[in-house]
């Protein structure tokens, strides 16, 4: 059996599909995956076993330039390959009309979404051929295995969800494994930062545990940031900048994470590593991290501000042994 996947972005939302196909898997023997995801999050669905092929597609970037003849181009390679097999099941796990519209109609096979209830865009469900209800009072995650589960044929597995990829990364973790944390201090939403004053509190309440930090960064804004929060601490080590698979790699060997809310920190629960994830404005309850060793610290008032660098440590005391 082979199914399509279109589901392309976010980080977060790429790796909450993980658990559905290990669901499918297990459930299924021999169902195979290819999966349309942005082509900056390309390498993720790869890291699971049941995926045959990835086939990246660049809406972000085409969109700057929809006209020009080599994003014309582009596009006309991507529908080539789209339309290359004619698949079990296309699933829709995007729920989004610009997903639905330019790609999940354009290929083959028979197209299941959530319902005009269900999907994020309900306009999206007019591009499927089978809708499903599926509840909105339940984490991302569960959301999504219910949609594969209904769309294939079989129950979805009480247990806990599984993204299936950790033991690719755990069974040759780096050769300074568990003698480090990994702060990840960098998001998109300027409130959903952790003050940098808070962080360099925190770091200097970890100095006399005998473990290094860690801090990966993307961007150069981030990579000054955690020059910033590193000054002057002898155990703090801003790293390279890395590939995302090269982080996945750090992030696996970490005795634990401390994370705003980011996509590098569902990378942290997708790889079973022991995590705090500080919540400000936003609800852990639906898109938080899933998985196990999660743990989370909330903003009572929604601000940050709030959350202090001792009640960090505190919880942080449990994972680090």
């Amino acid at each position: 059996m082979r199914v399509l996947i279109v589901k392309t972005s976010s980080m977060g939302d790429v790796l909450h599909t993980l658990p559905a196909l290990t669901d499918a898997q297990n459930a299924i023997p021999g169902i195979r995956f290819d999966w349309v995801v942005e082509e900056g999050f390309a390498q993720i669905p790869g890291w699971h076993s049941a995926v045959e092929q990835v086939i990246p597609v660049a809406i972000r970037r085409w969109r700057k330039s929809w006209f020009r003849a080599d994003t014309r181009k582009e596009r006309a390679a991507f529908i080539a390959q789209l339309q290359k097999y004619h698949y079990d099941a296309v699933i829709d796990a995007q729920g989004l009309i610009k997903s639905a519209f330019l790609i999940t109609r354009k290929a083959r096979g028979i197209k299941h979404g959530q319902d005009r209830h269900s999907a994020r865009e309900p306009l999206a469900s007019w591009f499927y051929d089978i809708k499903h209800p599926i509840p909105k009072n339940q984490h991302a995650v569960e959301r999504t295995r219910q949609l594969f589960a209904l769309s294939l044929g079989y129950s979805v597995p009480a247990q806990k969800g599984d993204y299936g990829i950790a033991q690719r990364f755990l069974t040759t973790p780096p050769a300074d494994a568990n003698t480090y944390l990994v702060f990840l201090h960098a998001t998109t939403r300027d409130n959903k930062h952790w003050p940098e004053q808070h962080w360099r509190e925190l770091i200097a309440l970890t100095a006399d545990s005998g473990l290094k930090i860690k801090f990966p960064w993307g961007a150069p804004h981030e990579y000054e940031r955690a020059k910033r929060l590193a000054k002057g601490f002898q155990h703090v080590e801003v790293l390279p900048k890395l590939p995302l698979e090269e982080i996945a790699n750090v992030l696996a060997g970490a005795k634990a994470v401390v994370s705003v809310d980011t996509g590098l920190s569902h990378l942290t629960a997708a790889l079973d590593r022991p995590n705090i994830t500080l919540y400000g404005p936003t609800d852990p309850g639906l898109i938080g991290g899933y998985g196990k060793n999660q743990s989370e610290i909330c903003a009572s008032d929604k601000n940050l501000l709030s959350l202090t660098a001792s009640s960090v440590q505190e919880k942080l005391k449990r994972f680090m042994g």
